[in-house]
C-alpha cells in the first residue's frame, strides 16, 4: 500500500512544465538507500564507542583507549575512512571552542565536534544535516572518571550519524549533506550552540537538522516495547519571531506552522511513503516536558530542527551510574539497544536527507490574499531547481496536509472557491526528478530561510 503511494506522489509531481503528471527518469533510488543501512554496522559502531568507557566532556583528552578525546579521534577517522572509499567526497573537520565557568564545565574545557561535509552538486550553499551526540554521562553531571558507556544515549545516534555517511557518499545531491557528531550535550548544549553559531556566521542556509538522540531503546519504563515508532518533535513557531510577526500570526494562524513543524510533517510524509513497519508520531513540542537536546540551539539562531528518538524511554538506562539495587540494573549498556529498530530509524533519517537534498529549496516569499472573497490566491518567488511548484490546503484542525494541487512552474495560483477563512495554506517546490521540498507557510512565520 505504501509502495503505491511512493508511486502516486511520484507520478503526480513528475512532469511538470505541461502540468500533467507523467513520469520522469531519476538516477536516485531512496529504497536501495533505506535498504543500504546497516544494523550490524550500527552495532559494531556502537559498541566501539561504548569501548572508550566514559565520553564525558570533562574526561580525559589525551589518551588513545578512553574518554572523550579518543572518542572524537576515532569518529573523525571513521569520516575519513568512508571518504577515501568515495575519492575523498566528504570535507572532515574538527572545531569547537573552549567553555568555562558554567554549572556543568566549571573549569576551561574544549568542546569540540567533528563533522563531515558532502557538498552539493548545483546547490552547495544550502545545507541539510543530521546529527548525533558523542558525549555521555552517569548519574552526577560532574563525574568524569565513573564508566559511561552511553549505549543508547547517545551512541545509538552518533552510530546513525557514521552509517548515513556511508550510505548517502555513494551518492551525489543538488544541495551539500551534513554529518554532525556534537560534544556538550549533557554539559549544556555547548556543541550544539558552537557549530550553529558557526553556521550562521558562514550564512548558511541550513535547512533542516535532524537531531537524532536515543534511537535505540524500544522498551519503555512505561511497560511497553514497541519498535515500530518513533517520535519527531519540532517547535511551534519560530523563536525569533518579531513582535510584528506575532501580532501578524494572531490573524492569519501559523502557529502551529513553523518551518520545523513542517520539516516533521516532511518527515512523517516520508515514513508512510516508503516503510511499512516504522510510524512517525509527531509531537507538538520543542523537546520532552522540561527537557532538551541538540536540535534547540539550530532552533534558537532561527534554523528549522527537529529531534528524533525513540518512542518509549526506559529512565533506569539513562544518566545512571552502573549498578544494581534491590534487583533493579541501572545503566545505558549495550543490552538496552535494539539494533535492528536504530537501523529502521537511521533509515528513516537516510530517506529524509537524500529527499531534501536532491529536492529544489523550499519556495521563498510566500504570500497570500484572500480575505472577504470566495477565492484564495498563493504567490511565492520561482526557485533555481525547481521545474513546478504545488500548493497545499488543510482544514485549521487537520495535523497534516490534507489536499494538494499541482500549478505548475508559476509563480502565482489560486484557488477558487476553497475560502480562506476556512484552511491554512502553503507551497512546496518540485525538482524535474519528482523530489518535492518541504510545504511552506505564507509569510515570515513559515519561511525556512533564516533572514
Amino acid at each position: 500500500m505504501r509502495r503505491a503511494s511512493v508511486l502516486f506522489w511520484l507520478l503526480l509531481g513528475l512532469s511538470l512544465r505541461s502540468g500533467l503528471a507523467l513520469a520522469a527518469e531519476t538516477s536516485l533510488d531512496i529504497f536501495a538507500l533505506k535498504n543500504a543501512v546497516s544494523a550490524a554496522r550500527i552495532e559494531q559502531d556502537v559498541t566501539r564507542l561504548t569501548d572508550f568507557g566514559t565520553r564525558h566532556t570533562l574526561s580525559d583528552t589525551r589518551s588513545e583507549s578512553r574518554g572523550i578525546g579518543a572518542a572524537r579521534r576515532w569518529i573523525a577517522s571513521e569520516f575519513e575512512a568512508i571518504s577515501a572509499t568515495c575519492g575523498g567526497c566528504l570535507e572532515v573537520k574538527v572545531s569547537g571552542a573552549v567553555i568555562a565557568n558554567e554549572p556543568r564545565i566549571p573549569e576551561p574545557t574544549e568542546v569540540i565536534n567533528v563533522i563531515a561535509i558532502l557538498r552539493g552538486v548545483s546547490d552547495p550553499e544550502r545545507y541539510v544535516m543530521m546529527s548525533g551526540d558523542i558525549d555521555s554521562r552517569v548519574s552526577d553531571p560532574l563525574d568524569a572518571i565513573s564508566d559511561s558507556p552511553g549505549a543508547n544515549d547517545n551512541a545509538s545516534g552518533m552510530a546513525g550519524v557514521l552509517e548515513a555517511a556511508r550510505v548517502l557518499s555513494t551518492q551525489r545531491f543538488a544541495a551539500s549533506v551534513v554529518f554532525a557528531g556534537l560534544s556538550g550535550e549533557e554539559q549544556g548544549l555547548f556543541g550544539g550552540k558552537i557549530l550553529a553559531d558557526e553556521a550562521k556566521a558562514a550564512g548558511w542556509y541550513l535547512e533542516a537538522v535532524l537531531n537524532n538522540d536515543m534511537i535505540g531503546n524500544i522498551q519503555g519504563i512505561d511497560g511497553i516495547i514497541d519498535n515500530q515508532t518513533v517520535r519527531v518533535f519540532s517547535e511551534a513557531t519560530r523563536v525569533l519571531e518579531s513582535d510584528a510577526e506575532r501580532r501578524l500570526r494572531r490573524f492569519t494562524g501559523g502557529e502551529v506552522d513553523s518551518p520545523s513543524r513542517n520539516l516533521a510533517r516532511y518527515i512523517d510524509n516520508l515514513a508512510h511513503q516508503y516503510f511499512d513497519d516504522l510510524d512517525v508520531m509527531m509531537i507538538y513540542r520543542l523537546d520532552r516536558f522540561g527537557r532538551g537536546g541538540h536540535h534547540r540551539p539550530f532552533n534558537d539562531v532561527g534554523f528549522p530542527a527537529v529531534r528524533i528518538m525513540e518512542t518509549h524511554e526506559h529512565y533506569d538506562r539513562q544518566h545512571q551510574d552502573l549498578r544494581t539495587e534491590d534487583g533493579v540494573t541501572y545503566g545505558d549498556v549495550l543490552s538496552g539497544v535494539n539494533f535492528d529498530y536504530a537501523r529502521k530509524v537511521t533509515a528513516l533519517n537516510v530517506v529524509t536527507l537524500a529527499s531534501l537534498a536532491a529536492a529544489p529549496a523550499p519556495p521563498d516569499g510566500v504570500a497570500i490574499k484572500g480575505q472577504v472573497s470566495p477565492d484564495t490566491t498563493l504567490s511565492w518567488q520561482r526557485m533555481a531547481g525547481a521545474a513546478g511548484y504545488r500548493v497545499h490546503w488543510r482544514l485549521t484542525t487537520e495535523a497534516r496536509w490534507t489536499h494538494s494541487r499541482w500549478v505548475g512552474d508559476v509563480d502565482v495560483a489560486t484557488l477558487e472557491n476553497i475560502v480562506i477563512d476556512n484552511y491554512l495554506f502553503g507551497v512546496s517546490s518540485v525538482g524535474e526528478n519528482g523530489f518535492s521540498s518541504p510545504v511552506v507557510f505564507p509569510g515570515p512565520i513559515g519561511r525556512f530561510k533564516n533572514e
